[in-house]
C-alpha cells in the first residue's frame, strides 16, 4: 500500500507537470499566431508605419502598424541595428535618444543573436522575449516546482502576470531584465556574491532600475563585510557608468537627466490611480477596460501589503520584492497612465517575490493571498496575444 501510495503521489507530480507544459505550449501557440509570411514575428514589435525608421530597418521587409506612435520595442530594435549609435538617422528614429541609449542591453543582444545581420537582428529581437519567458519558465521551477497545486498555481502566476505578457507581446525589456534579476538571485542563495553583483552589472545595462536588485545582496556584517559589500555595488555601478560616459559623448547636457522626471512624491501617483480606476468603473461599468485595470490594482496593493507584512528580510526574494514595492510608490503618473498602464511590467520583480514568498511561508488561507495576489492575470486574458486580443493603443 505504501508503494502505491508513493506512485500515486509521484503521478499526480506528472501531471501537474504536463499541465505546466500544456500552458508553455500555449503561450507558444499564441506567439505563433504573429508569425507573418514575409515579415516573419516583426508583428510582435509596434512599428509604425508613419515613424522615422533608420535605413537599415526601411530596407528590411517588416509589418507595420497604422498610424501611430510606435511602441519601445520598435525604438530599441532600431538600437540593436546601430549598436554604437553611429547611424546619423537615429536620432530621429527614436522619441528619446538619451534615454533609449542608456537602455542598450538587449539591443546588443538582439545584434549579437543576429550576427549583425538587420533581417536577422529583426526577428532575433522580437523573439528573444519568447526565449527569456521559457528560460524563466524553467529557472523559477527552482523556488516553484510545479508538482502540486498551490506550487503550480503561483508558478503559472508568476509566469502569465500581466506585466511578463506584455513584455513578451511588444518586445520589451521587462522580461529579459527580469531575467538576469533571477539568475542573480539564484547565484546569491548559492553563496556566489561576486557572480550575482556581476549579474547584476550586467542587468543595470538593460535598465537602470535592475541596479535596485542589489537589495537582494545580504546585509554586510562587520567591517570586511562592509568593504565586501562597497565593492559589490563599484562592480554593479561600473559598467553602466561607463556606458553613460560614452552616451554622455554624444548627447551632452541631456543623457544624464533623461529618465530622471521618474519619480514623484512617494504614494501620490498610487493614490491617483486608485481614485481613477474607482472612477471609472463607477462611469464605465466592470466590463470596460477599467475592469481588469481595478483587478490589477488589487493584486499589486494585495503584493506590497503582503511583503510589508511578512517582513522576511533574510530572504533575497523578499528583499528584491520590497524594494520594488517602494519604486512602485514613486514613480509618476505617466507609468500608471493607461489600461492597466507600464506598472505592471516596472516591478514584475515585485510579482515574482510575492510568488515565492508566499510559497515559502505557506500561510493560512493561501488561497486568499495567492487568488487576490494574482489578479493581474485577468488583465493579461483581456489584452494580450493568450487570446490574441491585441493590445489598446
Amino acid at each position: 500500500m505504501v508503494g502505491e501510495g508513493r506512485a500515486g503521489g509521484a503521478t499526480h507530480r506528472w501531471v501537474w507537470r504536463a499541465l505546466a507544459l500544456v500552458l508553455c505550449a500555449l503561450l507558444l501557440a499564441s506567439v505563433a499566431r504573429f508569425y507573418h509570411r514575409g515579415v516573419g514575428f516583426s508583428a510582435l514589435l509596434v512599428i509604425a508605419r508613419d515613424q522615422h525608421q533608420i535605413p537599415a530597418l526601411r530596407d528590411v521587409p517588416h509589418y507595420e502598424y497604422a498610424p501611430t506612435q510606435g511602441y519601445d520595442g520598435a525604438f530599441y530594435v532600431q538600437l540593436a541595428m546601430a549598436p554604437l549609435l553611429r547611424d546619423p538617422e537615429i536620432d530621429r528614429a527614436l522619441d528619446a535618444p538619451a534615454y533609449r541609449a542608456r537602455r542598450i542591453l538587449f539591443s546588443w543582444t538582439a545584434w549579437a543573436l543576429g550576427l549583425g545581420k538587420p533581417a536577422w537582428i529583426l526577428q532575433a529581437y522580437a523573439l528573444q522575449n519568447v526565449l527569456c519567458w521559457l528560460a524563466l519558465g524553467w529557472l523559477l521551477t527552482r523556488w516553484l516546482p510545479p508538482d502540486r497545486p498551490r506550487l503550480l498555481a503561483l508558478w503559472a502566476a508568476s509566469m502569465f502576470s500581466h506585466g511578463l505578457i506584455a513584455s513578451v507581446r511588444l518586445s520589451l525589456l521587462d522580461g529579459p531584465s527580469l531575467l538576469l534579476l533571477v539568475l542573480a538571485v539564484a547565484a546569491l542563495e548559492r553563496g556566489r556574491t561576486w557572480l550575482t553583483a556581476g549579474i547584476n552589472a550586467i542587468a543595470g545595462l538593460g535598465r537602470e532600475t535592475d541596479l535596485l536588485g542589489a537589495a537582494a545582496l545580504p546585509r554586510p556584517r562587520g567591517w570586511r563585510g562592509w568593504l565586501r559589500a562597497l565593492a559589490a555595488l563599484v562592480v554593479i555601478a561600473l559598467p553602466l557608468l561607463v556606458w553613460q560616459d560614452y552616451v554622455w559623448s554624444l548627447y551632452r547636457g541631456t543623457s544624464l537627466s533623461a529618465g530622471s522626471e521618474q519619480i514623484t512624491v512617494p504614494f501620490t501617483a498610487f493614490a491617483g490611480k486608485w481614485l481613477l480606476t474607482l472612477s471609472s468603473v463607477s462611469k464605465h461599468g466592470f466590463t470596460s477596460a477599467a475592469g481588469p485595470t481595478l483587478l490589477v490594482m488589487i493584486a499589486l496593493t494585495v503584493q506590497t501589503g503582503f511583503i510589508m507584512w511578512t517582513r522576511a528580510v533574510d530572504d533575497p526574494w523578499w528583499r528584491l520584492a520590497a524594494v520594488f514595492a517602494v519604486l512602485m510608490m514613486l514613480v509618476r503618473p505617466l507609468v500608471w497612465e493607461g489600461y492597466p498602464g507600464a506598472v505592471t511590467r516596472v516591478v514584475l520583480p515585485l510579482t515574482f517575490g510575492f510568488n515565492v514568498v508566499l510559497a515559502r511561508l505557506n500561510p493560512a488561507r493561501f488561497w486568499w493571498w495567492a487568488v487576490l495576489g494574482n489578479l493581474d492575470i485577468v488583465a493579461s486574458l483581456h489584452q494580450m496575444p493568450i487570446v490574441g486580443i491585441p493590445p489598446p493603443f
